[in-house]
């Protein structure tokens, strides 16, 4: 730490004497080091590169390590994002951070000093079934804590494809679609053929044996031959919530390319 107290030293003393500007300061401390825990090193300076602070993954983390990395990050960030996460983890960190809010269903545990700040709208999760609103709350969750407002429409799967093309209205609001479904993947080429937007699509481990965990849908949905349809991997929820909000929150501070 002692380098890096010489370093942030420097630089504002630099920055004060004005041979080094505010702007290249702040390119400065993207790069600079971070915090090592010993069996994690905290990426604090993540938000000033990627606008949102590192997300901590729960699984195969024990609950003591859970609980201090949030709490270093709780000191520096919010919010805070911790994902695969049980309930034995959130009722052991809850007894040290007590605004720590647990989502059972997507299993994610969020610490937000400021969960009333304005949110802007534009993005939309839609479901194939009922079963893969878990893998969608953990996307709708994860772009609404980056300061998104999350439109969601769930159980409207190929199967039935009048409940989709009831919610058009939706589909055509949004500026970037979330898609995840499991079984075939069909839903993802039905929904980028349907919007003029980017479609984020998701496949799911739910389905019967020869959908292989989910591999069919993966394939399905990079088969795809409905341009604009991009795919994370299996069950990633949080990958394609935290694109999905990057893209939005870009399309908002560049509207001329609406």
């Amino acid at each position: 730490m002692s380098q890096l107290l010489h370093s942030l030293t420097a630089l504002l003393e630099r920055v004060r004497d004005g041979t080094t500007s505010v702007e290249e300061a702040l390119e400065t401390l993207k790069h600079l080091p971070y915090e090592d825990l010993g069996f994690a090193h905290l990426d604090h300076h993540r938000t000033l590169r990627q606008g949102f602070p590192e997300i901590v993954m729960a699984q195969w983390k024990t609950p003591e390590q859970v609980i201090q990395i949030v709490q270093r990050m709780v000191e520096r960030h919010s919010p805070v994002l911790v994902t695969r996460a049980s309930p034995e983890v959130y009722e052991a960190l809850h007894t040290v951070v007590e605004n720590a809010i647990y989502h059972p269903l997507s299993r994610l545990i969020v610490v937000d000093r400021e969960p009333d700040r304005p949110k802007q709208p534009g993005v939309l999760v839609v479901t194939g079934g009922t079963s893969d609103i878990p893998v969608a709350e953990e996307a709708a969750i994860t772009a609404e804590v980056m300061g998104n407002q999350v439109e969601r429409l769930y159980d409207v799967g190929v199967a039935g494809l009048h409940r989709l093309l009831d919610r058009s209205e939706a589909l055509m609001r949004a500026r970037v679609v979330v898609v995840v479904a499991g079984m075939e993947g069909a839903l993802a080429s039905v929904v980028g053929g349907l919007v003029g937007v980017p479609v984020i699509a998701v496949p799911t481990s739910v389905g019967y044996g020869a959908s292989f965990g989910g591999v069919a849908a993966l394939l399905a949905m990079l088969n795809s031959c409905a341009l604009g349809v991009a795919v994370v991997n299996i069950d990633n929820g949080v990958g394609a919530g935290y694109l999905a909000g990057m893209i939005n929150q870009q399309m908002i501070a560049s509207p001329s390319h609406l």
